[in-house]
């Protein structure tokens, strides 16, 4: 049977979809919903089709619910970037009217015309690791807002007296020395022990993420907290959106996918290169953390950092020559996690079956997966040369040449 495209286009209560064939012919469509009953529907009304692939729009994002859901299932799931869909439904007929059906129906072409889209692929334990990063993400958030509300409180209890950077103990010790004597004074004090005990509370959550993520990044093993600004939360981060390292064919087209590769900016004579905003945001900023990690500590980073600055770069620029190291180092570390977590496989394998074939399959090991790389992760502005030269033939001594040339 021919393989089918189904492209969705997703939504958090509905889910519209197109069957398309190889020659982008339509063959069904259909809008469910997300609930129970809607994706049974949805299931069944492609199951004449064994042939299938999914092609959903935002896999990280709006449709990451049902990308996830499909690919418990056993489906195959590619995903497909949204300025992708977006370019096709602008080249397509119809005026460029954004609709479901339209959208689905790029996300379709979208599918049937690309051959390198990210196959994704279901890990329960990144799954997990992902949603515990991101409750932290939360938590930390709510502290800046109750330690902001807390320290407007202080401002007016104590006047000419607020700390920058205040902890929970430093409000504890001037709040214990402050007894205001009038309703409002009374009132705000009130409040501010309020936003003191949510204080306490929320740093005993993140104290407690922190040390969960922390112990699944080393039952992972991975090893990137050996890297110098790389914590828990860093390395926690980026297992959970790289997922597969296989997908980038080099360090160039990862840098490309975590925004620190810049653009080129160059016309005629003029050589210049800008900011990228490119890539995924969150890890760019992780990459941001740890490089303003190395510059406070005495590290190879920090050295990095100042000879840029002494070469006549601005702090902002140096930076971002700084995170693009950072990234490389880090691209280098998840590869040699990768081929540590293949051979240990591999061994394992072996003694389990001492007389078959003893290797690494495609399942076992995430390097041997072939690389399925997104729009978003081409080299800008290419591949980078190979820095190791080719080994030349031994040169013959001058003893030898003599004895040549004297037969």
């Amino acid at each position: 049977m021919e393989q089918v495209i189904i492209g969705v286009d997703p939504h958090k209560l509905s889910a519209t979809i197109e069957v398309v064939d190889g020659r982008e012919t339509v063959l069904a469509s259909g809008r469910f919903g997300t609930d129970k009953a809607g994706h049974a529907a949805m299931r069944k009304h492609v199951a004449s089709w064994s042939e299938r692939v999914w092609a959903v729009e935002g896999s990280s994002g709006a449709g990451r619910p049902l990308a996830q859901r499909l690919l418990a299932e056993g489906e195959h799931v590619v995903d497909v970037p949204a300025k992708l869909s977006a370019r096709a439904r602008l080249f397509d007929t119809g005026h460029n009217r954004k609709t479901d059906a339209h959208d689905a129906h790029a996300v379709a072409v979208v599918a049937v015309r690309t051959r390198n889209l990210r196959v994704l692929c279901y890990d329960d334990e990144l799954e997990a690791l992902r949603m515990i990063v991101d409750r932290r993400t939360e938590l930390a958030r709510q502290r800046v807002q109750t330690v902001n509300r807390l320290q407007r409180l202080l401002a007016e209890l104590t006047p000419g007296k607020a700390k920058k950077d205040i902890t929970a103990l430093q409000a504890k010790a001037i709040l214990s020395s402050v007894r205001p004597r009038d309703l409002a004074g009374k009132t705000r004090r009130r409040l501010a022990v309020e936003q003191l005990a949510d204080l306490f509370a929320i740093d005993k959550k993140i104290k407690a993420s922190t040390k969960e993520l922390k112990a699944f990044v080393l039952a992972h093993g991975s090893r990137l907290m050996d890297l110098p600004g790389v914590g828990p939360v860093v390395a926690a981060r980026i297992l959970a959106d790289v997922s597969d390292v296989a997908r980038f064919a080099d360090r160039n087209r990862f840098a490309s996918w975590t925004g620190t590769a810049p653009l080129d900016a160059s016309s005629g004579e003029q050589i210049r290169h800008r900011l990228s905003r490119a890539g995924n945001r969150k890890i760019n900023h992780m990459l941001h953390i740890a490089a303003a990690t190395q510059i406070r500590l005495d590290t190879e980073g920090r050295a990095y950092y100042r000879r840029k600055r002494a070469a006549g770069k601005t702090h902002l620029e140096a930076m971002r020559c700084l995170k693009r190291r950072i990234s490389d180092a880090v691209y280098r570390q998840l590869l040699a996690d990768a081929r540590r977590a293949a051979l240990s496989n591999a061994r394992a394998s072996s003694q389990a079956d001492p007389g078959g074939h003893c290797g690494a399959t495609h399942q076992s090991s995430a390097v041997d997966l072939p690389p399925h790389i997104d729009t978003s992760d081409q080299p800008l502005p290419g591949p980078a040369n190979p820095t190791l030269q080719p080994a030349k033939p031994p040169r013959k001594t001058t003893a030898k040449r003599r004895l040549n040339r004297a037969s």
